[in-house]
């Protein structure tokens, strides 16, 4: 997925169809973002660019997908490519390359 505002506006899409308001606000965010979940709010940190914007959303979205089944048949299959390609990426960080034993003279 490239990182566009056009895909950071789809993405904020689904978590709205979700029922999550999405606002982006100043403040000090370990993670970039902050839930609220008993309101189903997401504040996501507005100094953050569109990729970074694009990567919290699905960050949150892996996290909150527990309202899957009221989306729409189009928005489903937006979630789950998003998901796997979630998935894939934190799969691929989680490998790592075998380490060469030092030989012993």
């Amino acid at each position: 997925m490239k990182y566009t505002k056009h895909n950071l506006k789809k993405i904020q899409g689904l978590l709205e169809e979700m029922g999550y308001v999405v606002r982006y606000e100043k403040g000090n965010f370990q993670s970039g973002y902050c839930i609220v979940e008993k309101r189903k709010i997401a504040i996501v940190n507005r100094f953050y660019d569109t990729e970074g914007r694009i990567n919290v959303l699905l960050d949150i979205l892996s996290k909150v997908g527990n309202a899957y089944e009221s989306l729409s048949e189009d928005s489903q299959k937006l979630f789950r490519k998003l998901i796997l390609q979630v998935e894939k990426e934190q799969e691929d960080e989680n490998i790592t390359e075998p380490t060469e034993e030092k030989e012993q003279s």
